[in-house]
């Protein structure tokens, strides 16, 4: 096949990408805000451009959880792993996101072909992660007597927390760096002979390397961080992550605000060392973005889907 030539961009959907507050989950809701996403990103490509997606699957992997302990209770029907669960929702996720995409690249003139892979991120078994579970997975709030059992019968792990005035405990698991993309050498292929790529969803699934043969890990790796690995690895000229604000703010969220237009390696490591960024949302974004720069020497942008189509974001450069 001939190869084509263009710019390599590589862009991380968000969970509002998929599912907006007040949806239900639903495939036909998930497939019309994909539809929505793919239609502003195809407006910022050249012809011959070539893309790469990756997506969350948080809020999918905690209802496969549920699926499966419904499954046990009523059906006796074993539950997966939750590397199983991860690579389950790639699964469906991507033929979501191939679907719609292939149906918006019929009216476009040029042939393209669309592939979605589920993807193996290797991730090294001594990493400190699985010493101090983080990841918060599946049912939102658990009572202390499930606790309990989950703990004797699994070995699960959780932490309490409060919100809305409510008292309960969430299951956390460990969140490990990603090491290497164990199917690179599948996607180069694919992206060298002209496919538009999805691949990397939620994260990856996570396996390791022992004695010689892959095996699935419990756990999950941030879909920022493996994006961010994906994107060096391929060799990206452009590495977006799209998110529900425009920027990333200083202050965000009290008076006084302050949109950060752009932000150097030294700026973020002076921003992180003072605890500007929230550790559960904007945080693992930025340690991204700032992590592809690093590596690369390129660019990469943080914005919102409008933000994307006008130009507006925040550019995070080396110096």
């Amino acid at each position: 096949m001939e190869t084509r030539r263009g710019k390599t961009y590589i862009i991380a959907l968000g969970g509002n990408a998929l599912t907006r507050p007040g949806d239900s989950g639903t495939p036909e809701e998930m497939a019309r805000q994909i539809r929505h996403a793919l239609e502003g990103i195809l407006q910022i490509l050249n012809s011959e451009d070539r893309l790469v997606l990756t997506h969350g699957n948080g809020p999918q992997v905690g209802n496969e959880l549920l699926r499966y302990d419904a499954g046990k209770s009523f059906y006796n029907i074993p539950p997966f792993p939750l590397d199983v669960a991860v690579a389950a929702t790639q699964g469906f996720i991507g033929y979501l996101l191939e679907r719609e995409l292939r149906n918006l690249l019929q009216a476009q003139p040029q042939g393209r072909e669309v592939a979605s892979l589920v993807t193996l991120i290797e991730v090294s078994p001594s990493d400190p992660a699985f010493e101090k579970p983080t990841k918060r997975v599946g049912k939102t709030y658990y009572d202390i007597n499930e606790v309990k059992r989950l703990i004797r019968e699994k070995n699960w792990q959780f932490t309490e927390e409060i919100k809305q005035n409510k008292k309960g405990w969430r299951r956390v698991v460990p969140s490990p760096e990603p090491l290497q993309v164990v199917n690179e050498a599948a996607l180069k292929k694919l992206l060298d002979t002209g496919f538009m790529l999805i691949t990397g969803g939620g994260g990856g699934v996570p396996v390791e390397l022992r004695n010689g043969k892959w095996r699935g890990v419990e756990a999950v790796i941030d879909k920022d961080a493996a994006s961010a690995l994906l994107a060096a690895t391929l060799e990206a000229e452009e590495f977006i992550i799209l998110t529900d604000v425009d920027f990333v703010y200083e202050n965000y969220g009290q008076p006084g605000q302050k949109a950060l237009e752009i932000l150097t390696l030294n700026q973020i490591e002076q921003y992180i060392s003072h605890g500007i960024f929230g550790a559960g949302n904007m945080l693992p974004k930025i340690k991204a973005a700032a992590n592809f720069v690093q590596r690369t020497g390129q660019t990469a942008l943080i914005t919102e889907l409008e933000g994307l189509k006008t130009g507006r974001g925040t550019r995070i450069i080396k110096n």
